[in-house]
């Protein structure tokens, strides 16, 4: 394994359908393979094809491409050795070759939510109605095998398309083997007597169902533009899996394989071949060499219309440069460095692991934090305030810092935040997919991305939906963390998720202006403030005496540090949190600001509303004087929580930082640079905040392990990339005239060339180097480096 390149790739289809393997085509997670259908979007991801088992014939001489590690540990076939280049823009693409002969394939998701390709685009405007956020949700149809005209309605296509191209000096034979499967993504599979597979070959295609103890899988064809198709079914046992190995989880899977595809190819030929859901429709379109190019094409239109940019432009984010275009070879540490490009277009010697030169720079974007940026942007307005004044709530304005000294990086920032931006079945809009392989959509992880994912970019119209998505199921003032997959009640098992909602809509609303957004949502809001202050679930309530929130329940956790193991909380945090009151204060604020604003333009009842905005702003002094619970002077740093006994944690986390960060913040420029000052010297790190000091005895510095000893790390150290956003709004608040002490080349790094190329892992660990673990692309870690990257700090 220690010659392989398990950098690692990603294509998704807006419906929570992906694609994903490694840079040498090894399958080394049970969230590899070509196609995972998102059946009841975005869940219900089932593995329908893992994979083409590819091998060429040239003068009689047979090499086989893929790359197989088994459950022995054997690596059998090594066509990784073959392996001359790996580029992940536009689309995943790998250049098989020897002096004779180089082989390409290249691989694209199109995109599935069919005749809605535009939703979300900048063009659709702040006032706007989001299109698929109608106030009594429907649900849609499982899936249609034939995807509309674009203005007929919305369908779902989930379809993967593979392209090979030979160029050489003699005719060759691809042969290429199916490998497929019917499972959870989650979850192996493994060959029984039960579980079978019928095919229907058709005219170069043939459908595929499986049938497992006579329940009847998913159907889906494959189609292609040349060869010949031979039927010959059998089992592939024990594939190794060697993340899942190191995670503790199952590693072994079996694949079927129902027959294999032979191509003849003359040099310049090229095939083209398409998996899609459902059964074949007879005047589908017709699948051509030109099918592939197109679908690109039909990408590029999407994201370029999307994010306002322009198609064929120097900033093109098809357009090869040197930022991408990636070595194979390069693996561990040297991946992170690499950053030498290969034109792939002529038949060169096998490279060692390219590394960027000592004079290599990141081109930056010319927009500096705080330079004409809006409150989506920086989660609070211009900085140019008084320093014994920057508690107070600061000015906007709403322009986008689109980068126009390097569009390259920035657009990639963008294109990887288009990920996660899918489509939710289940109540007819728009979620936010938490992170790739194995999240689905969560409440807080939505609300606390979606400024960068949409505000920053302009995508007003996807913020409002989803603002007004998650508000239509507000639940005793609070709002879901989770949405059920098929016919059940949301998942409220958040404090925070509420609060987020009003923050965020307060910075929609900042940068929209959106008033009449703000008139329709009030009466939400205020029924979260009443359930708050009456009492709701899990004995959330505010506390008489100090106007504190409070809360007090067995078995759940219900903070963003919010793992259970058994019934028995990880980092038990009930009480009072410290980042919950400060969004609580923050939220009056907004609601005092809110009430007097629609009482000026004489929304409901003027009198009234100003009576209300009154009432609010004395309780967000209340609250404010009583933050002071919170500080511990010999520290000079937030305590963590007040627990319902009275007692203070005073662990050293990055609650204390959420707490500065807000919009409207309750603590002194003293308290907030002390504050500053301990957590960067103990929790900063180049790829975000730990989540506990490293002197803390509970403190875990590598997360690591089987499943429990990995969620005994979680929050106990780790580090987390999307704190470095909250970092950076507290640094900007508090120490606005001096440098952010933080790096930002280690981080684009990792987006650039290591974990999943292209995207921000979930977390680090906590100890140096900082190995990227979890997820490996995660919404809220692209969503914090959208909001305030610039080339300047």
């Amino acid at each position: 394994m220690l010659d392989l390149d398990t950098r690692e790739w990603l294509l998704t289809n807006g419906l929570g359908s992906f694609a994903s393997g490694t840079v040498s085509d090894v399958r080394t997670r049970t969230y590899h393979g070509w196609l995972f259908a998102a059946t009841n979007p975005p869940s219900g991801r089932t593995l329908l094809f893992s994979h083409l088992e590819a091998s060429l014939e040239v003068l009689g001489s047979v090499v086989a491409l893929g790359t197989n590690v088994w459950g022995n540990g054997q690596i059998e076939p090594t066509g990784y050795e073959l392996l001359r280049c790996f580029d992940i823009n536009p689309v995943p693409k790998w250049i098989w070759g020897q002096d004779n002969w180089q082989l390409t394939r290249q691989l694209v998701m199109p995109y599935g939510l069919v005749g809605t390709e535009n939703w979300g685009s900048r063009e659709q405007g702040a006032r706007e109605s989001f299109p698929l956020s109608p106030p009594h949700p429907t649900p849609m149809p499982l899936f249609n095998a034939h995807c509309p005209m674009p203005n007929a309605p919305a369908q779902f296509c989930h379809r993967i398309l593979i392209q090979y191209c030979y160029e050489g000096s003699h005719t060759a034979i691809l042969r290429l083997r199916l490998l497929i499967a019917e499972r959870d993504f989650h979850h192996q599979q493994s060959a029984s007597q039960e579980l079978k597979f019928s095919q229907l070959l058709r005219q170069q295609q043939v459908c595929l169902q499986a049938i497992n103890s006579g329940h009847f899988g998913i159907p889906w064809h494959l189609r292609w533009t040349q060869g010949n198709y031979q039927p010959d079914a059998v089992w592939y046992w024990h594939y190794g899996l060697s993340e899942e190995t190191k995670r503790g989880l199952g590693d072994k899977e079996d694949l079927y394989s129902p027959g294999y595809l032979i191509v003849t190819l003359q040099p310049g030929d090229t095939v083209t071949l398409e998996a899609r859901v459902g059964f074949p429709d007879p005047v589908s379109d017709i699948l051509t060499t030109k099918t592939f190019a197109e679908a690109i094409e039909a990408e590029q239109k999407r994201l370029s219309q999307i994010f306002g940019w322009s198609q064929g432009g120097a900033g093109d984010w098809g357009t090869r440069g040197p930022l991408w275009g990636l070595g194979v070879m390069g693996t561990g540490e040297e991946a992170r460095e690499q950053g030498a490009g290969s034109k792939g277009e002529e038949f060169p010697p096998l490279p060692p692991a390219p590394r960027p030169p000592a004079s290599f720079q990141y081109p930056m974007p010319n927009t500096t934090l705080g330079e004409a940026a809006p409150t989506a942007y920086l989660g609070f307005g211009s900085i140019e305030r008084s320093r014994d004044a920057r508690h107070e709530p600061l000015s906007t304005s709403a322009q986008c810092p689109m980068s126009s000294a390097h569009p390259l990086l920035w657009q990639q920032l963008l294109k990887a935040s288009d990920q996660f931006l899918v489509y939710r079945a289940s109540i007819a809009g728009p979620t936010v997919i938490a992170g790739y392989h194995w999240f689905n959509d969560w409440g807080r992880d939505t609300l606390i991305a979606l400024p960068g994912l949409a505000l920053v970019p302009q995508r007003f119209d996807l913020a409002k939906g989803v603002l007004r998505t998650f508000g239509h199921y507000c639940h005793h003032g609070l709002i879901p963390n989770a949405f059920p997959d098929v016919n059940g009640e949301p998942i409220y098992n958040s404090i925070d998720a509420a609060l987020w909602w009003i923050e965020t809509l307060g910075l929609y609303l900042e940068a929209t202006q959106d008033w009449e957004f703000l008139a329709e949502q009030f009466p939400l809001v205020q029924q979260i403030y009443k359930a708050f202050i009456g009492g709701t679930h899990f004995n959330i309530q505010v506390d008489a005496t100090d106007g504190l929130v409070s809360w007090d329940a067995r078995g759940v956790a219900l903070t963003w540090m919010d793992v259970i193991i058994g019934s028995h909380p990880v980092t038990l945090r009930h009480g009072k949190p410290v980042e919950i009151n400060a969004l609580w204060y923050s939220a009056l604020c907004w609601l005092s600001q809110w009430a007097k604003r629609l009482s000026l333009l004489e929304y409901g009842e003027p009198v009234r509303l100003t009576k209300q905005a009154q009432r609010y702003a004395q309780q967000a002094q209340h609250v404010k004087t009583s933050l002071q619970k919170f500080w511990n002077p010999q520290l000079g740093y937030l305590y963590d929580t007040i627990e319902p006994d009275d007692r203070r944690n005073f662990q050293i986390r990055p609650n204390a930082v959420l707490a500065l960060s807000l919009h409207h913040c309750g603590f002194s420029e003293q308290q907030g640079c002390q504050i500053l000052d301990l957590a960067t010297a103990s929790l900063l790190t180049p790829y975000g905040l730990r989540s506990l000091d490293p002197g803390d005895p509970e403190y875990k510095g590598k997360y690591e392990g089987n499943q429990e000893q990995r969620d005994r790390a979680y929050h106990q150290g780790t580090v987390w990339p999307w704190l470095i956003g909250p970092y950076i709004r507290a640094w900007q608040r508090f120490y606005p005239q001096q440098s952010l002490p933080f790096d930002w080349q280690p981080l684009l790094n990792h987006f650039l060339f290591d974990a999943g190329l292209g995207s921000i892992s979930e977390i680090f660990d906590g100890d140096s180097p900082h190995t990227p673990r979890g997820a490996i692309a995660q919404a809220w870690s692209v969503a914090e480096v959208i909001r305030h990257y610039s080339g300047k700090d």
